[in-house]
């Protein structure tokens, strides 16, 4: 860890209202007492005037004091709450840059020294990762179960119980003169690593709701040419996204726009409209089309009136069972009683466009169950869960598997799970971790 003491614009961009300075390192103190003339009680917000080296005023301030180890990164911290501008800022960054030992901190820096200070394990920094970057209420509360430290305690658990596993069996086998696992000793081995099994299975299967949750909820607009997709992506996204044209095969690409419905954040595609064509260009967004369909949590396969009716069945053969026909152009149809259950929506003059905004609220809803589980929301952490999952299920897969082989998979089960928090061998990822960060955080 660098002995710099480290700062950096910790709040959004200027100008604002007020900019927040962020240090943390062992010379915080000596740039309060150089700046203010003093260093402030610990966690008390005092008023001050902060001055360069001949005494001049730069601007007055509220500072903050956090004396380590009971600060965000386990280092003496400060915090400088000066006035928004673009002028205070650069001053008083630039007066901070002229001390020896001091530096501009790098992206994720602060959260880096927090982990490395033992203040925060490394699920607990990818959930305030999440946290900061959150759109919806749902993304706030599956990160803030992260950053809670929840996620930790269950994965500490398992391995917790991996050490006991294997801990039990060497400790057995001190006192036995047989080469043979006893049977008590071997029962307990199979219901432990089998109780195991079960609950990471479990927990790796909650994955695809994780990454709704996490990356949206991702619908489709499909149908055939010119049945309104296009204009049905603007109505939703209350501005022009998509290019709206009479002619066939305008939409060859994918267009996508992110929406907050309910408190999820949903992502809705729009694609090109699949017809028999002989053009090369648009059959490749046919086809990203159809997969588009296939890939999606919710696809809706807009129906004109004006077009030839497709039938249900050919439709769930073409993208599955996740497919619902929604019927557009509505202000076109003499008879609205499509169906009991049938929706219908019109672009132009927004009928409609609040049933289907229901309708994928509640299929976003009901797609993620219980929401007060904690879900599994990297792909980091599924592959190291996955080599857990590997270790634990050689064993019961080898009936005569030797009780020192045993010891190595339980162990090497148990560290694939520390690797997640961060307590065994993670120097190669934590640059890959921490670069998701903004500076100052």
């Amino acid at each position: 860890m660098s002995d710099d003491t480290i700062f950096a614009l910790s709040s959004g961009n200027v100008p604002s209202g007020v900019a927040i300075i962020r240090l943390s390192g062992p010379k915080v103190r000596f740039a309060f007492e150089t700046m203010i003339g003093f260093l402030p009680p610990a966690r008390k917000a005092v008023l001050a005037e902060l001055k360069d080296g001949s005494d001049k005023i730069l601007d007055q301030a509220i500072v903050l004091f956090f004396e380590g180890p009971r600060s965000f990164t386990g280092e003496d911290c400060g915090e400088f709450h000066v006035h928004g501008s673009r002028a205070v800022l650069n001053v008083v960054l630039s007066e901070l840059s002229h001390f020896d030992g001091f530096r501009l901190a790098e992206a994720g820096e602060f959260s880096r020294r927090a982990f490395e200070n033992g203040r925060l394990d490394l699920t607990e920094i990818e959930g305030l990762s999440d946290l900061i970057l959150a759109n919806t209420e749902q993304q706030r509360v599956l990160a803030q179960k992260q950053t809670s430290g929840k996620l930790r305690a269950l994965y500490d658990d398992w391995r917790n119980r991996l050490i006991n596993l294997r801990a039990h069996i060497e400790a057995d086998l001190d006192f036995s003169e047989e080469e043979d696992i006893p049977d008590d000793v071997n029962r307990h081995l199979i219901d432990g690593v089998g109780g195991l099994i079960t609950d990471i299975t479990a927990h790796i299967d909650s994955f695809v709701k994780g990454e709704i949750i996490r990356e949206g909820f991702k619908v489709s607009l499909v149908g055939a040419p010119n049945s309104g997709k296009s204009s049905l992506l603007n109505a939703l996204a209350k501005r022009d996204v998509a290019i709206v044209s009479e002619y066939k095969g305008t939409t060859r690409d994918i267009i996508s726009i992110s929406l907050n419905l309910d408190g999820f954040e949903v992502v809705i595609s729009d694609t090109a409209g699949i017809r028999d064509t002989d053009d090369v260009v648009e059959r490749i967004g046919i086809d990203r089309a159809i997969d588009s369909g296939r890939d999606a949590n919710l696809t809706l396969f807009l129906q004109s009136s004006d077009q030839e009716p497709w039938n249900q069945s050919d439709l769930e053969d073409m993208f599955g069972d996740n497919v619902e026909i929604i019927y557009s152009k509505a202000d076109l149809l003499s008879n609205k009683n499509i169906g009991d259950n049938s929706i219908y929506v019109s672009s132009i003059s927004q009928a409609g466009l609040k049933d289907l905004e229901q309708l994928i609220s509640i299929r976003a809803r009901n797609s993620i169950g219980n929401g007060n589980q904690l879900f599994l929301t990297r792909m980091r952490h599924k592959l190291l869960l996955e080599k857990s999952l590997f270790h634990l299920n050689s064993i019961l897969n080898d009936n005569e598997m030797l009780i020192e082989l045993i010891s190595e998979e339980l162990r090497l089960a148990s560290d694939q799970l520390g690797r997640i928090i961060g307590k065994v061998d993670v120097e190669d990822l934590l640059d890959a971790v921490f670069s998701e960060f903004c500076v100052g955080k």
